[in-house]
């Protein structure tokens, strides 16, 4: 005889499975050293602070977000509109590592980023920003 698992407890499964996930790739990083990537590499452009942008947007809840979604952003490159990206870890350390290779034509004017320790850093300060 088998019996069904009730859905909340499939539910709560998953959950976690999602969280333990979310951690190992937040993990992989040191938000300190990203705190100080971020300051030297992406500060001057992009904000930590929700609805505060500068020449580009706030990265704040960028992890899950369709590229080129904000609203109260209005600087979005013709090419980030069209590119269909939708932001999660790797997409996000494929852009910081060669943006201009990720989104063709798109307005960044930065090269990138080839350190992947650094990138690995930037990148879990980046999705601590709920």
């Amino acid at each position: 005889m088998t019996t069904k698992k009730p859905a909340t407890a499939i539910s709560f499964g998953l959950a976690f499975l999602l969280s333990v996930a979310a951690l190992t790739v937040s993990a992989a990083g040191d938000l300190r050293r990203g705190a100080d990537v971020f300051a030297e590499e992406c500060g001057d452009c992009h904000s930590a602070v929700p609805g505060k942008s500068k020449k580009g947007p706030s990265l704040t809840g960028i992890n899950g977000r369709k590229a080129a979604s904000l609203a109260d952003f209005s600087g979005y490159s013709e090419a980030m509109k069209q590119s269909g990206i939708v932001w999660a870890p790797e997409k996000l350390d494929a852009y910081i590592a060669a943006p201009k290779k990720v989104v063709p034509g798109g307005k960044m004017k930065y090269d990138g980023l080839s350190d992947a320790g650094a990138r690995a850093d930037v990148l879990a300060y980046i999705l601590s920003f709920k």
